[in-house]
């Protein structure tokens, strides 16, 4: 995953770890040899039209914004369409009114005609206050899940680690998360909820409260899965 910084200083480029609380939760129910945060990578405002999301202060919110309909006003001078002029339109008046691209309302077959554009507020943009910037790290996880991702965990042995996936995402995807065989092996996924998996005490004690589930390749990901993939070599 990769966040772009719009009118942020303060916080440095390159990997991040996304110190989410439930990691430590899990990490002291099982043993194993290192912790793993999710990572992310973060990058400054040139690469802002290529991120997955953009992090902003409340005035850095207002210049994109800014930017977005500086765009579309430049577009509309130049006489497109009346197909795409009528979705412009549209846009227009949502930014005008300080709202974001992904706000404006567009239908799938409206986002199909401005698609050729790169809207900066088409994509998630989440608003920073200073206090979350000093905590960058901790803030990610706000970032994160609104920027339509959650994790899952795979626990014991060499390592307890997060994993980032797209929300909706198959548990065959997810397994391709860690490898590209593990996708194409797929058989099934073993899932323990997190809820469970802390009420329980630990994975063991899951287990024997009957908490653990067989998955199919239709099974899509939830937040925080306790997660074992089957797969064929």
């Amino acid at each position: 995953m990769k966040v772009s910084l719009f009118g942020v200083t303060g916080v440095s480029l390159g990997k991040h770890k996304v110190k989410d609380a439930r990691l430590d939760q899990a990490d002291k129910l099982v043993e194993a040899k290192k912790k793993t945060y999710a990572q992310v990578d973060v990058v400054g405002e040139d690469e802002a039209l290529t991120s997955d999301a953009i992090v902003v202060s409340e005035e850095g919110r207002l210049d994109l914004i800014l930017k977005d309909l500086e765009f579309v006003e430049t577009r509309l001078e130049r006489t497109p369409p009346e197909a795409e002029k009528a979705v412009l339109e549209k846009i227009k008046a949502a930014l005008e009114g300080e709202k974001p691209v992904a706000a404006a309302g567009l239908t799938p077959d409206e986002m199909q005609i401005v698609g050729a554009h790169a809207f900066h507020t088409a994509k998630p943009v989440v608003v920073a206050s200073p206090e979350e910037l000093a905590r960058f790290d901790e803030f990610l996880v706000r970032a994160v899940a609104e920027s339509g991702y959650i994790g899952f965990l795979t626990v014991g042995g060499p390592e307890n680690r997060v994993w980032l996936i797209k929300r909706g995402a198959t548990a065959p995807e997810a397994a391709g998360s860690i490898h590209t065989d593990m996708q194409k092996g797929f058989i099934r996924a073993e899932i323990i909820g997190f809820a469970d998996f802390i009420a329980a005490g630990g994975e063991t004690q899951a287990k024997r409260a009957n908490k653990l589930r067989l998955e199919t390749k239709q099974y899509v990901m939830q937040d925080y899965d306790l997660t074992n993939f089957r797969f064929s070599k």
